[in-house]
């Protein structure tokens, strides 16, 4: 069995994202890591470059901006390194997602269990969704739950939409669970690198009115318009320490800042009674 990462990666080192940690930290479990490279105006390249793996094979792309509209070049620059493959599964991470090294051994028996059942496209992971701090994570509907990030190959499989998950000819994948959680770092940055990144990705969705709108021209990103948190009380991956103990930004969460709906105030409290999420959003769906 041969196991296959893939990526992909713009301007990380501008906005911050963990993507050395991403790479690395499924890198052990992986027989080769291939990720596309948009061209960028930083040293983002370089910084892969330095990783000095013979199992990282990079491909330079350049982004089409014309694919503006609902994330599209991002699952284009997602196929283009899914194409590239070699693997019998293939295990996408974003460069803002981060494998515990402690589940490495477990994903890889999930992965030996159910490659002999063809039934089994992909396998389904849970997610931790930090937010402000590495020292909270989200707890609202607006947070998504479950996500696929590993596929099987030759059948098919293409990006989805924004990139967030796959489908093959438009219809969900048929996935199992694995006991394995992908810890979501995308929202924890410093308020000045969180606004920049906001006012540049939320371009490939939005139109300039909409940003003008919505996003605005401040220089520093507000956390306090966020969402309901807990404090994380487990251990973070290894790789990403060095990021945790270099925090310098000043984040306190306070709860009484946090305006929901009253919608989501009401789903909300009917999750907490019957552990139900009326109307979420399954871009998969689950073999019994």
């Amino acid at each position: 069995m041969k196991i296959s990462g893939f990526s992909f990666v713009r301007n990380a080192v501008t906005f911050d994202y963990p993507f050395l940690e991403s790479i690395s930290s499924i890198l052990p479990l992986c027989d080769e890591f291939v990720i596309a490279v948009g061209q960028s105006s930083d040293d983002t390249l370089q910084k892969l470059k330095s990783l000095s793996s013979p199992k990282i094979k990079i491909i330079e792309t350049l982004w089409d901006e014309s694919l503006r509209t609902g994330g599209q070049v991002l699952a284009q620059q997602t196929n283009i390194a899914l194409d590239h493959v070699t693997g019998d599964w293939a295990f996408y991470l974003q460069a803002d997602e981060v494998v515990h090294e402690n589940e490495l051994e477990k994903i890889r028996e999930s992965m030996l269990k159910y490659h002999g059942d063809k039934r089994v496209e992909g396998l389904l992971f849970s997610y931790k969704h930090f937010y402000g701090s590495y020292r909270y994570i989200g707890t609202s509907r607006r947070w998504y739950r479950n996500e696929v990030r590993i596929i099987r190959t030759g059948i098919g499989v293409r990006s989805w939409g924004d990139a967030q998950g796959f489908r093959i000819d438009g219809r969900k994948l048929r996935v199992k669970p694995v006991d394995a959680t992908m810890y979501h770092y995308g929202w924890v940055k410093p308020p000045e690198k969180m606004q920049a990144k906001q006012q540049s990705f939320n371009r490939l969705w939005h139109s300039d009115e909409w940003m003008k709108q919505h996003i605005g021209t401040s220089s520093q990103f507000d956390y306090n318009n966020g969402t309901k948190l807990v404090c994380f009380t487990g251990s973070h991956p290894a790789v990403m320490h060095n990021r945790i103990n270099n925090e310098h930004w000043n984040f306190e969460y306070d709860e009484t800042k946090v305006k929901e709906p009253l919608k989501d105030k009401a789903l909300e409290w009917i999750e907490a009674k019957t552990s139900l999420r009326i109307g979420e959003y399954r871009n998969y769906e689950m073999i019994k």
